[in-house]
């Protein structure tokens, strides 16, 4: 279990840099363009990213009150890709670092002040590791969209393939 995690946590790093060093190559006009998805344009989907796995981490370290950056956030898609890399790098070393048994080790977390759930740790990892993979597709698809026709595989396989 813990080489399957510590697989996806250095691949959803790998695959999230892969992704904005295309996005970089954008306009801010075309990063910020509405596109009609899941949020609506790329700028917001990444933050969604950078959200999701700060949530996670902030529940993951036990911590009292969870704050998702995006509530606060204000600065251009460069701050964001720096701290959504850094948050994943964050995940893994983490999961580097874990033992078995912590993987194993169910932890609280609220999602609401009234919805309370437990889960082991490696079931949160997986589900922050598939939740990634689903928004990146749809930032390829927003990507295809603007017209991008160069954009790198971002798939488990691939990033395997380039590890060799």
């Amino acid at each position: 279990m813990k080489e399957l995690l510590q697989q996806y946590a250095a691949h959803n790093l790998w695959a999230n840099k892969q992704l904005v060093t295309v996005i970089n190559q954008l306009t801010i006009e075309q990063i910020e363009k509405e596109i009609n998805s899941s949020f609506p344009s790329i700028f917001k989907t990444v933050l969604h990213l950078l959200d999701a796995e700060s949530t996670w981490w902030q529940r993951l370290k036990l911590e009292e009150h969870v704050e998702a950056p995006g509530k606060t956030f204000t600065g251009d898609f460069t701050q964001l890709q720096d701290k959504l890399i850094h948050q994943s790098t964050l995940f893994e070393q983490w999961v580097n670092s874990l033992l078995d048994h912590q993987l194993q080790h169910e932890f609280v977390y609220r999602r609401s002040k009234t919805d309370r759930q437990k889960q082991p740790v490696w079931q949160a990892l997986m589900h922050i590791f598939n939740h990634e993979s689903y928004h990146r597709g749809q930032l390829v698809t927003m990507l295809r969209q603007l017209g991008v026709t160069k954009i790198p595989s971002t798939d488990f396989n691939a990033y395997l393939r380039q590890k060799k």
